[in-house]
């Protein structure tokens, strides 16, 4: 079994002691951000990371290095992770919620989605295979944007946990029901296969939903804590 630990946590505030612990490229990046509510999620993502991974290295927050690299450009903007040390993470936020995924290495990748959103025809289309399509079609418009971002939300955890995001095409996944334990079934991607594989649907929440991969056919045992800790 792989263990994964995932914190939530809700946006802080874009103080002082919390900007301290970006480096340049990510302050470069919070500024790029015209929301206030978009630089408090993304802000608060990094420091959670740097937080947990100082805890789990046993060294301060600060001396933390998150380095988040593209493969194709080079920039700061890709998965971040911790280069040399025995962990990897994933970073997800959406509305009110932050989360990061840690494992003891295995390759992990986490999102989470708000619900109270509408799934229209052509992001349905875009993002479901036909299997997926067929099998909320009949459901009320309420339901099926609820099946539809579990599948958004379990789909994006596994193309992240292979480090390549949305260069795997959502349509190429195949998924069980939004009302089954998630399960790859198939993968038109070569990297990815349903042997090695393992998901696990999260607990945001009302108004949420989110899942967790990792790339290991060994099985995912998964804690949930908030952070800070809740009384």
């Amino acid at each position: 079994m792989i263990d994964c630990a995932v914190w939530w946590a809700t946006p802080l505030a874009t103080s002082g002691e919390f900007l301290a612990l970006l480096n340049p490229a990510e302050r470069e990046r919070l500024h790029a951000y015209r929301r206030e509510a978009d630089q408090r999620r993304f802000l608060t993502g990094r420091v959670l990371a740097r937080t947990l991974a100082g805890q789990r290295l046993g060294v301060d927050p600060a001396a933390v290095e998150l380095d988040a690299t593209c493969a194709d450009c080079g920039r700061q903007h890709g998965p971040p992770r911790v280069p040399g040390a025995p962990l990897a993470l994933s970073i997800s936020h959406s509305g009110d919620r932050i989360a990061v995924a840690l494992t003891g290495g295995t390759a992990v990748g986490i999102d989470v989605e708000t619900v109270n959103r509408r799934a229209d025809d052509s992001l349905i289309s875009y993002a479901l295979s036909d299997a997926e399509r067929a099998a909320i079609a009949g459901l009320p418009d309420d339901e099926r944007a609820e099946a539809f971002f579990t599948y958004w939300a379990r789909k994006e955890a596994v193309m992240k946990a292979t480090g390549r995001g949305l260069r795997i095409s959502l349509r190429g996944l195949t998924l069980s029901a939004a009302g089954e334990p998630p399960r790859l079934l198939a993968a038109a991607d070569g990297e990815l296969s349903p042997e090695a594989t393992s998901m696990a649907d999260l607990t945001p929440g009302e108004e949420y939903r989110a899942t967790v991969a990792v790339l290991s056919g060994a099985g995912l045992t998964v804690t949930e804590q908030w952070w800070p800790p809740r009384s």
